[in-house]
């Protein structure tokens, strides 16, 4: 992909090095609620008054203010965004600015696409914020754990995304190749594409009324859809004469490395069509081409046809 040298996106947030406040579970596209917390009490009792004594000597000591943290007797509460000190930023290599710079550069990309086909319908496009995090981080939908792998998330609109995951694509996976690495954040992107046209709020509504199989089932249709905007969006990556030989195939080797079939076999079980989540590798390429070929979004109906 030729990306050297042009312009990137400036809804690029760069938490990493930050960490998280406190544990917490993975995040992902239905994800609801924040990370664990550990249940500080407000019971009473002279357990909790020789508690708060003891409290009370430690901040005079340290020349804290006890209401800080007593805060009429309670320390619990939501998470409400924000850390409480400003942290260094992360310690960069050669290789690692590179790769930021190239999401920067991809995520621009798919925001030019998007903003020129919301403009034909009339509509105005607003972009989503990426955020690069390393191991753990706070998102709207929970706490975002590299483990998850990338997601977006409808809650605060934005995207995630651990740039170790692109280590494990090449390695684990066997998808090597920088248009395999911009398939990814279009992806992810799409699905936030989709929360503007309001497709995902109405999946997610409906997944609520269906048994385990179905609301796989509507998930891999709205994956695969994700799947084929990716593709339009490549479409314009190549009229825009930004593609070197061979980057189609590497989105297409992508798709096919992470098919729902795929990785079962791969983790030495049989595939399970009713367990799919994203489709399987046959389904994804599909998708992505169809997208591909057309450069239209409006043909990425997987709700109505056939997947």
């Amino acid at each position: 992909m030729k990306w050297q040298g042009r312009e990137g996106s400036n809804n690029i947030e760069d938490r990493r090095g930050e960490g998280v406040p406190g544990g917490g579970f993975g995040g992902g596209p239905f994800a609801r609620g924040g990370g664990m917390r550990i249940p500080i009490g407000r019971r009473g009792g002279a357990g909790g008054l020789i508690g708060i004594a003891i409290l009370l000597v430690i901040c005079l000591v340290l020349g804290i203010n006890p209401l800080v943290l007593l805060d009429n007797g309670s320390m619990e509460g939501p998470y409400t965004g924000g850390y409480t000190q400003t942290l260094p930023p992360p310690a960069q290599t050669a290789d690692q600015q590179q790769l930021v710079n190239f999401v920067s550069v991809v995520v621009k990309d798919t925001e030019n696409f998007w903003t020129g086909w919301f403009d034909k319908q009339g509509r105005s496009y607003t972009p989503p914020k990426v955020v690069l995090f390393s191991d753990a981080t706070q998102s709207g939908c929970g706490v975002a754990e590299a483990a998850s792998g990338p997601f977006y998330c409808p809650d605060d609109r934005k995207v995630y995304l651990d740039l170790t995951f692109y280590n494990q694509l090449r390695r684990q996976f066997g998808a090597p190749g920088d248009f395999a690495q911009a398939y990814v954040v279009a992806h992810e992107v799409g699905h936030h594409v989709q929360n503007l046209l309001g497709i995902l709020p109405k999946v997610e509504a409906a997944r609520q009324n269906m048994s385990p199989d179905q609301a796989n089932a509507v998930s891999v249709r709205l994956e695969l859809q994700a799947d084929c905007y990716a593709g339009a969006w490549a479409n314009y990556e190549g009229k825009e004469k930004f593609l070197d030989n061979g980057d189609t195939q590497e989105a297409i080797n992508a798709a096919n490395q992470i098919g729902d079939d795929t990785l079962q076999q791969a983790a030495g079980m049989p595939a399970q069509p009713r367990t799919y989540t994203h489709g399987s590798s046959a389904q994804r390429m599909k998708w992505f081409q169809v997208g591909l070929n057309s450069g239209d979004p409006a043909a990425c109906d997987t709700f109505s046809k056939p997947v």
